[in-house]
Formats: C-alpha cells, sequence, structure tokens
C-alpha cells in the first residue's frame, strides 16, 4: 500500500532536536516542511540538518503555511493547549507534547475543537510505547494477569539543572514549581497504568476520582541556596509551593486503584519510572534500579522456589519476544535506537499511521485531556486537604452531570 507522506512542521525546535533520530529513521513517510522558535541559533542548527527546511520566529505566520500537514507541538509546557487548538484551527493534524492542557477550560476547549475539525490529535505519551509497557499492557489483553486490581506508576527524576537558567532565574519548569502544588507531571505516571486498564476505551473503565497529597518542599530551597546563595529569593522559605513529593491514589468506577507518584527534584540516583500492577493472576514489577531487571509472576506458570516451594519472581525478558507487542515486533529494530526506551520513535509513528489510516491515535484527545487533569484536579485536592476530587466526563460533554 502507497501513503501520502505527511508534511510535518515542529514548533519549539530547541526540545525538537531529541526527536532527531526518530525523525531521521521515518524519513520515508515524513517530510520535515517547517520548524518555529524564538531563537535564531536554534532555527540556523535545524537550517544545517534539513537544508531545505522553512523556519518561522513567529507560530501564526508558520500556521498559515499551506504545504503544512501536520504540527508537532513541542514548545513549553503552559503552550501546549493554546498552540494545539490554534494549529488545529488552521487545518493541521496535531501531536502535543505532555502535558495537554492545565485547567478544566482548556481541556474542555481541546476535546471540542477536536470534535469540531475531524483532524487527528494524539499526546506524545513516550512511556506508553516504552518495549516493557506495550509488553504489560499485551498481556493484559490476553488476561495474563487476571483481573486488574491496583495499578502504580512513578516519575522521579532529578531536574533540579532545568528549574532555572545559568543566571538562575527561573525556566518555565522553574515557575511549574512555584506557582502549583499537586501533581504538576502526571501522564509519565498515568498514562501506561490507565491503558493497561482501558480507561477511556469502549468496554472499558473510567477515572472517577483523585485524593492528592504533597509533602513539604525542601529541594529546591537547598539546591538554589547551594548554587546561588542563602540570599537568592528561591532560598528561601516559602518561595516554592511545590512540595517535594506527590502521590496520589486514584479510584475507578470498577473498582481499580490507581496510585501515582511524581517527584523531579529530590536528589537521588537516576532511575526515573516504576511501574507495577496487580492482578488476581499475576503481578508486573519494574526495576527499581539499574542493576535489577523488570520483573513478572504468572499464578501456574511461573516457577517455584526449588526449596521452599514458594512463588518466584521471573525476569521479563523470559517472556520476550513471546509476548511482545505488536507494535514492538513490528517496529522494535527502529524503535531502540531511540530515546525513552523506543516510545519517541513509535509516538511519532503511531501518529503519522494515524493520519496515514484514517483512524484514531492509541492516546486519542479524550485519554489526553483525562491523564493531564491529573494536574489541575490533584491541585484541587490538595487545597481541599486531600479530599477526593471527581473527573470529568469529557466524552459526555461540557455540563453532563454523572
Amino acid at each position: 500500500m502507497t501513503r501520502k507522506r505527511v508534511r510535518l512542521a515542529i514548533v519549539g525546535g530547541n526540545r525538537g532536536a531529541s526527536f532527531l533520530n526518530a525523525l531521521q529513521a521515518m524519513s520515508d513517510r515524513i517530510d520535515l516542511t517547517a520548524t518555529c522558535d524564538l531563537n535564531e541559533l536554534v532555527l540556523n542548527q535545524w537550517k544545517e540538518i534539513f537544508p531545505e527546511i522553512r523556519t518561522y520566529h513567529d507560530y501564526s505566520h508558520m500556521l498559515q503555511d499551506s504545504s503544512i500537514d501536520a504540527v508537532f507541538v513541542i514548545s513549553p509546557m503552559h503552550l501546549h493547549a493554546r498552540h494545539s487548538i490554534e494549529a488545529l484551527n488552521a487545518g493541521k493534524h496535531v501531536l502535543s507534547e505532555v502535558i495537554a492542557v492545565q485547567s478544566l477550560e482548556e481541556a474542555w476547549e481541546l476535546v471540542e475543537t477536536v470534535e469540531r475539525t475531524g483532524l487527528k490529535y494524539m499526546m506524545s505519551e513516550n512511556y506508553c510505547f516504552s518495549r516493557s509497557n506495550l509488553m504489560v499492557k499485551h498481556m493484559t489483553e490476553q488476561g495474563l494477569f487476571g483481573e486488574i486490581t491496583h495499578v502504580e506508576g512513578g516519575y522521579i527524576h532529578d531536574l533540579r539543572h532545568l528549574i532555572h537558567h545559568p543566571d538562575g532565574s527561573l525556566t518555565w519548569r522553574g515557575h511549574l514549581h512555584q506557582n502549583y502544588n499537586g501533581v504538576n507531571y502526571p501522564t509519565h505516571s498515568i498514562g501506561p497504568a490507565a491503558q493497561w486498564i482501558d480507561i477511556n476505551k469502549p468496554g472499558g473503565d473510567r477515572l472517577k476520582s483523585i485524593s492528592t497529597h504533597v509533602s513539604k518542599s525542601r529541594a529546591l530551597q537547598e539546591y538554589f541556596s547551594g548554587h546561588y546563595g542563602k540570599d537568592h529569593p528561591a532560598s528561601r522559605e516559602g518561595f516554592w509551593r511545590q512540595g517535594d513529593s506527590a502521590v496520589a491514589a486514584l479510584m475507578t468506577e470498577n473498582g481499580v486503584l490507581i496510585t501515582i507518584r511524581v517527584d523531579w527534584t529530590s536528589v537521588r540516583p537516576h532511575n526515573k519510572t516504576q511501574y507495577m500492577l496487580q492482578g488476581t493472576k499475576g503481578a508486573y514489577l519494574s526495576a527499581r534500579h539499574p542493576n535489577e531487571d523488570d520483573l513478572i509472576w504468572l499464578q501456574d506458570r511461573s516457577p517455584l522456589d526449588g526449596e521452599s516451594g514458594t512463588e518466584m519472581w521471573e525476569p521479563m525478558s523470559s517472556y520476550q519476544p513471546e509476548y511482545d507487542h505488536p507494535k514492538w515486533k513490528q517496529w522494535g529494530t527502529f524503535a531502540a535506537g531511540t530515546k525513552h526506551g523506543g516510545g519517541d520513535f513509535l509516538v511519532l509513528e503511531e501518529f503519522i499511521s494515524a493520519i496515514q489510516e484514517d483512524r484514531t491515535p492509541l492516546v486519542d484527545v479524550y485519554d489526553a485531556v483525562t491523564w493531564s487533569a491529573v494536574f489541575f484536579l490533584s491541585m484541587a485536592s490538595v487545597q481541599a486537604g486531600g479530599n477526593p476530587v471527581a473527573f470529568p466526563d469529557f466524552k459526555a460533554g461540557r455540563g453532563f452531570a454523572r
């Protein structure tokens, strides 16, 4: 089957450079047409790699370019919703980095814009497409874990160096920690877990409520004190609203418990994602440090300890490639060379395939706004002393009371 090539533009050229390997791996299906960034140096770097690319400083001007089919939104997080909505209104398909929205109003506007335009929208949650997370999804679809009762996701990644510019002024991440307090970057944690239990899918489940607690804030105060002195505003008590660790408990309508944790300022060795799944017939546990394997246990299949006869965990690799997800079996050779466990290639491949095959992408707008809603709903829960806050039903329409 001959597929029409997709003419893709990028807004946010600096961050977009991390997708170079994925873009080059898909050069037979993508024409990288344009890029937009405020920094002339960044634009020149793109021009050196792709001499034919058109460069823009003004996003609205780029959206008037009729040769662009789709836009990859990789701008700072607080701009994702606005840039996505503007691109859709300009007739472009959209792949957006996480999170998709930061407020309920943005969520409804994004949903309604996608529904009205009929264009393809996908959120680029790359952790849903790592080999292990795809494999767990594939195994749940075959019932190997039995009925799922509890899933867990954690994003714990020391990114203090990205909180500030060299002069000590705050980046968008810094302003995020200064002004909000909750689960402020949720989709790496909730995305894979939600896919495992078919949140928002036909015949699947729905998120019902969220209860959130956040620790005190210490990591950034100490970091700025050590780097910029005790007189720096960020070194003072009360400057940071965001606590170091945020933990949320979510309940689904079918009674599944989801626990998530986000912490990207605490000091610790690098191991940024942690996942767990518990079913009635098996369990999955992701590696907690670089020297550990992802682990699986399946009732009546995993071996017993020879001496005690007790159940034993098995390395996940012992079930590969037998239970690898079809996407990994098809594209793993290409994906393995890209970042985030192959996710950077596979999100792009899935988005381009959804356009070329005229179908809904695996992470659609309802997934995007539901997972991103953890951002503002968790903050409402924190302000309410940890009390549960209900999830809107974005498929039912604005104003629908469930």
